[in-house]
């Protein structure tokens, strides 16, 4: 084990399997959007759905970043921006789960521009998704301290990803509901 590093921190190997996981269920998911056909009562059950998951996925990312920002302002320890974000995972993961679900039978049109920017956000925000829990597991280690600069630029980062891929994808779902 590396010196300074947690043994809950995840290893490399770990993230590149849970990358090529989100990766092929990404794919299997455009896959099947292409083959499943719903009428227009399931649709807008699927409707109620994506709103429902968007609230939960969003409304959860919102949060945490929140707190991050309260932590960067110093409103709020590290340790408890940690702590208040940590259970917030699962249901980022159940809202962006149940937005995928959901959306398969939308029936998006990947021959259009925005919906193919729309299914890059939606990676975008899977993959930032797994690293982000990495760092989370690895500020833990850090949390009675000041972390390096090195991870606070990460958090920056993921945290802007996260922002710009989910307000992205809400502003294409909007748009193309209105053509």
């Amino acid at each position: 084990m590396n010196p300074g590093r947690s043994s809950r921190t995840p290893h490399g190997w770990t993230l590149l399997v849970a990358d090529v996981l989100v990766c092929l269920a990404w794919a299997g998911s455009v896959w099947a959007a292409l083959h499943v056909e719903a009428g227009p009562a399931v649709r807008t059950v699927a409707l109620f759905a994506h709103l429902g998951a968007l609230v939960v996925g969003l409304g959860s990312v919102l949060t945490i970043d929140y707190y991050g920002m309260l932590w960067l302002l110093g409103r709020r320890s590290l340790r408890h921006a940690l702590e208040f974000a940590g259970p917030l995972h699962v249901p980022v993961w159940a809202g962006l789960a149940g937005l995928v679900l959901s959306g398969i039978i939308l029936d998006p049109d990947p021959r259009a521009l925005l919906t193919r920017v729309k299914l890059a956000l939606v990676l975008l925000i899977a993959l930032n998704g797994v690293h982000a829990h990495a760092l989370h597991r690895t500020l833990v280690g850090h949390e009675n301290g000041c972390p390096p600069r090195r991870l606070l630029v990460r958090a920056v980062i993921s945290a802007a990803l996260s922002q710009l891929g989910w307000w992205g994808a809400v502003t294409i779902g909007f748009l193309n509901s209105q053509s």
